[in-house]
């Protein structure tokens, strides 16, 4: 073998724009790849108490949660057993029971048939097996997820580590709930959108307030944990930061970091232990929302977090979105040449061996 074709297998080279642009795979991964990850339902503030639920919807598949009166949160395909009409909507509390709105046929909050006018006429036997079917839940953090396999592992085995190393940086997260939410949109296929996500190579041409006023992009780095990407970095000194924060509160005050839960959730801490989250959410093959979450003791008003989410929006997020936009449409340029990744073996923030992991993780998750 000649040096220049060594040279060229040692290369790793981004994915094939039709991850990216292809029908047929988008709704390969609308089929599998979101039916067998861990996914975002929502924060258990929104059912606190038994009866309360939030419906919400997974690459088509509608959903709910809801808190039976044993205080666990269960969730359900959000469809009656009867004829297929959906259940509930948005967000509420069943005070007794689930009802179907169409033939009123109730459940209990554990998704076992209750009752339905004359359904003592069908088999007793048959009437006592019908029940909502459920969906694996896993409450962490105070955030809840859910997995449509049956069969899959729980979080910790996903993502190692995870939910220690957030309540060392955040230590009162079990009592936080939202404060801020701002939904982006951007027309850009989600994996276009997780990858700029998940690497900071840019940061420096691109999002000056957060690499000059929030991080050290010098101290940046990304190395996967089980299924995680775990970002770290140093925060700017005291003088340069564009909000207050007090270095004394604990250990992690001065630092940041966020943790990756592959496919499409963040947990994400800026310095003085502020907790916030991105949720991507696919619409279509070139468009996916983003939902910005941002938290605070008991969802208390808090006017740094409100300066913090606006200045996020209009810097860093406005930024991303004229990038990703523009990366979409090259997608489909017939003069576009996957280009080599730039991986250093030091890792750094002048480095993508992150994008080659979660690239990695992309091509296996359509083979499988």
């Amino acid at each position: 073998m000649n040096s220049s074709r060594a040279q060229e297998q040692d290369v790793v080279r981004t994915l094939d724009p039709a991850y990216y642009t292809s029908e047929a795979i988008y709704q390969q991964e609308c089929a599998g790849l979101f039916m067998w990850t861990w996914q975002y339902a929502g924060h258990v503030s929104q059912a606190r108490n038994p009866g309360d639920y939030f419906s919400f919807e997974i690459a088509g598949q509608r959903l709910f949660c809801i808190r039976d009166n044993n205080n666990v949160l269960n969730t359900f395909y959000n469809v009656c057993q009867h004829r297929a009409h959906q259940l509930v909507e948005g967000q509420g509390h069943c005070k007794k029971a689930i009802v179907c709105p169409y033939h009123a046929w109730s459940y209990g909050l554990d998704g076992n048939l209750l009752r339905g006018p004359n359904t003592e006429v069908i088999p007793t036997e048959i009437r006592e097996r019908i029940c909502l079917t459920p969906v694996r839940t896993q409450e962490f953090c105070g955030f809840v997820f859910v997995n449509l396999d049956d069969e899959a592992e729980p979080m910790e085995t996903w993502f190692p580590q995870v939910e220690a190393q957030l309540r060392t940086f955040v230590p009162d997260i079990d009592q936080l709930k939202p404060v801020e939410t701002i939904l982006v949109n951007e027309k850009c296929n989600w994996k276009a959108s997780v990858e700029n996500y998940s690497e900071c190579y840019h940061c420096r041409i691109n999002h000056r307030t957060f690499a000059t006023g929030v991080i050290k992009p010098d101290t940046y780095d990304i190395q996967p944990q089980g299924y995680c990407l775990r970002h770290t970095t140093e925060c700017q000194n005291l003088e340069k930061m564009t909000y207050p924060i007090d270095l004394a509160a604990n250990a992690h005050a001065g630092d940041y970091s966020s943790w990756y839960l592959w496919p499409t959730f963040s947990f994400q801490v800026y310095p003085g232990n502020i907790l916030n989250t991105y949720h991507w959410q696919n619409v279509s093959v070139d468009e996916v929302v983003v939902t910005r979450g941002w938290y605070t003791a008991g969802g208390v008003a808090s006017d740094v977090i409100h300066e913090l989410a606006l200045q996020d929006r209009q810097t860093t997020v406005e930024e991303d979105i004229h990038l990703l936009e523009s990366q979409q449409r090259g997608f489909s340029s017939r003069g576009y040449r996957p280009g080599p990744l730039v991986v250093d073996p030091g890792g750094g923030v002048n480095s993508e061996h992150s994008i080659k992991v979660l690239q990695q993780w992309m091509r296996e998750a359509i083979d499988k």
